[in-house]
């Protein structure tokens, strides 16, 4: 692992974006509404030459190995730090390493049923949603606490900004069901910033944290052209029923 060095702070709109270590980061913000995060698995992502990677071009990340001892080393505190400062919390660990977070307050799944990568027993078919709080709609609507890859994310996740990128619609259902309008999400493992341009799509304000300045500029970018475009300040469209799914 690389230590993050230097930080470099850029403000796009109503995002807040840091260049840097965020075991470093972390302990000098402030509160915010929700955590919303997709941080790394675990999984030697890019760094095993499988069939599964090579045919996914998956590379490897460059600043810190994707292992499990990364895992227990830096990216579980970091969620630890991040859940203190929260009111609540929302976060896909993948499943090989998700007994290694603290108890979530409730589970949900992410159903794929094109698959999303290759598991010891076969084709993995849904991730894992843990939650931490309270639901911000509790008491006024009950909302699923599951979704699935719709019809248009799947040919969007090809085009790989990534070594492991999650589709605009998934993150824009995880920011909507964690959190209110105005409120102030936090993603301590930014990534290219599609939670942060889901934040700009709906009307939240947004703190992101990424240590590989590629993946940073890549953020920027990305959040700063969201920015552009129309808000949506709606739900996004919703999954299809159960019954339209197929076998």
């Amino acid at each position: 692992m690389v230590s993050g060095g230097s930080t470099r702070v850029e403000t796009i709109g109503d995002a807040t974006l840091y260049l840097g270590d965020c075991l470093e980061i972390l302990p000098t913000l402030g509160k915010v509404d929700a955590v919303v995060t997709d941080p790394p698995y675990g999984v030697n992502l890019g760094e095993i030459a499988n069939g599964q990677a090579l045919a996914k071009e998956q590379q490897a990340y460059t600043r810190f190995f994707d292992t499990p001892e990364y895992i227990e080393a830096i990216v579980v505190p970091a969620i630890r730090i991040s859940l203190n400062i929260s009111l609540r919390g929302m976060l896909t660990p993948g499943n090989r390493n998700a007994w290694k977070y603290p108890e979530p307050s409730d589970i949900g799944v992410w159903y794929n049923p094109a698959g999303s990568g290759r598991g010891k027993w076969g084709y993995i078919l849904a991730h894992l949603i843990l939650y931490y709080g309270k639901d911000p709609r509790a008491g006024k609507c009950a909302t699923a606490s599951s979704t699935w890859n719709m019809q248009d994310d799947v040919g969007e996740i090809k085009n790989r900004l990534h070594p492991c990128p999650k589709p605009e619609n998934f993150m824009r259902w995880m920011v909507n069901k964690a959190s209110l309008p105005e409120e102030t999400i936090l993603d301590p493992f930014m990534g290219s910033g599609t939670t942060g341009v889901a934040c700009a799509n709906l009307g939240r304000k947004f703190i992101g944290i990424e240590i590989e300045p590629k993946y940073f500029d890549i953020a920027c970018r990305r959040i700063e052209d969201a920015y552009k475009q129309p808000r949506l300040f709606d739900d996004p469209k919703p999954a299809p029923k159960p019954q339209d799914l197929p076998l």
